[in-house]
C-alpha cells in the first residue's frame, strides 16, 4: 500500500521535485560563501566588527546614532541666609531659625540696564531732568517684580525727595514712611533706610533706599518736605539707631529712653532681658518731656 494514501505516483513525483529544487535553492554554491579571514585577521575582523556595532544602532536604515542631546544642568545656587534676627545656634524658639531666605535679586550691586518699561522710563527720564547731579546722587536703580527702587547716597537724599514731590511729571506727593533694614555683613552700608512714595496724580509708586555704615549711622531728615514722616523717623531711630540729622525733635517713640541698644537690629539679643519696669513712675503732665 503506498505510504502517501490514495496519491498517484504522478504526484509523488511532482512533490519530490519540488522538495529537491528547495534544498538547492538553500544551499548556496561554493563559489557564493565568503573568503574565510586567515587566522592571523581574525582579531583584526572582530575588533572592527566591535567598532562598527558601537557606532551604528539598530534602527530604521540602520543609520549611525546621533549624540544624545545634553540636559541643561541646574542653575547655580543664589546665595541664601539661613535664620532671621542674627540668630545663630541659639535656643531660638520662634521657628524663624529654620528658615532658609535665597536672594533671588536679578543683579546684584548694579543697575538694571533700560528698557525698564514705558513708565518706569518716563520716571527716570523726569528724575534726570529734574535732578542737577543725577549721576551722583543715584547710585543705581533697580527694577524687579515690576517695582523701581532707587539707590540714593544720602547726601543727595533731600534734593531728590524735593524733585520726587514738586517735578510736574513726577509728583509723588505722600512719602508712606520710613522702615530700617540692617544688614551686618553688607560693610560699610550695614544700616538702610526705605521710603516708600506714592503719586496720587499718576498713580504710581517708587522705593527710595539709603544706605550709611554702623559707625557714622546719620541720613538726613525729610520732614520738613514730608511732615507725616516725623513719628516713622523716630520709630526707626528707636529701633534701628538711624539719627535723622535735622528732625525737629529725634527721640525714642517705643523704647523708654534709657534704654541700651536698638531692638530691631540683627546684632540684639533675642530673650533674656531683664524687666525694666519695676517701680516705674509717670510724671505729671508739665513735667514731661516736650517734643517740639
Amino acid at each position: 500500500m503506498n505510504a502517501s494514501g490514495d496519491r498517484s505516483p504522478e504526484q509523488d513525483e511532482a512533490t519530490a521535485a519540488a522538495a529537491g529544487t528547495e534544498e538547492s535553492a538553500a544551499a548556496p554554491d561554493a563559489e557564493d560563501l565568503p573568503e574565510r579571514p586567515a587566522d592571523g585577521d581574525a582579531d583584526r575582523v572582530g575588533a572592527q566588527k566591535s567598532a562598527s556595532a558601537e557606532a551604528v544602532v539598530a534602527g530604521p536604515g540602520d543609520l549611525p546614532a546621533e549624540a544624545p542631546e545634553q540636559e541643561p544642568g541646574p542653575p547655580p545656587p543664589h546665595p541664601s541666609r539661613r535664620g532671621m534676627f542674627g540668630v545663630a545656634d541659639t535656643g531660638d524658639t520662634s521657628g524663624y531659625g529654620r528658615l532658609v531666605a535665597r536672594d533671588t535679586n536679578p543683579v546684584r550691586h548694579g543697575s538694571t540696564p533700560r528698557p525698564w518699561g514705558d513708565e518706569y522710563d518716563s520716571v527716570g527720564d523726569a528724575l534726570e531732568a529734574a535732578v542737577a547731579e543725577y549721576g551722583a546722587a543715584v547710585e543705581r536703580v533697580l527694577v524687579d517684580r515690576d517695582e523701581l527702587t532707587l539707590f540714593v547716597r544720602r547726601e543727595h537724599l533731600v534734593e531728590v525727595a524735593q524733585a520726587l514731590r514738586d517735578d510736574p511729571a513726577l509728583r509723588y506727593e505722600m512719602c508712606m514712611g520710613v522702615s530700617g533694614v540692617h544688614y551686618p555683613e553688607d560693610s560699610g552700608r550695614e544700616l538702610h533706610a526705605v521710603y516708600p512714595f506714592l503719586s496720587i496724580t499718576h498713580n504710581r509708586r517708587l522705593r527710595v533706599e539709603v544706605t550709611c555704615p554702623d559707625e557714622d549711622p546719620h541720613i538726613p531728615s525729610i520732614v520738613e518736605l514730608y511732615p507725616g514722616n516725623n513719628w516713622h523717623e523716630r520709630e526707626t531711630y528707636d529701633f534701628f539707631g538711624i539719627i535723622f540729622d535735622g528732625h525737629p525733635a529725634l527721640a525714642r517713640i517705643e523704647m523708654p529712653d534709657d534704654w541700651v541698644g536698638h531692638p530691631q537690629r540683627k546684632d540684639y539679643p533675642l530673650g533674656g532681658i531683664p524687666v525694666e519696669y519695676k517701680g516705674a513712675t509717670i510724671p505729671p503732665a508739665d513735667e514731661r518731656r516736650a517734643y517740639n
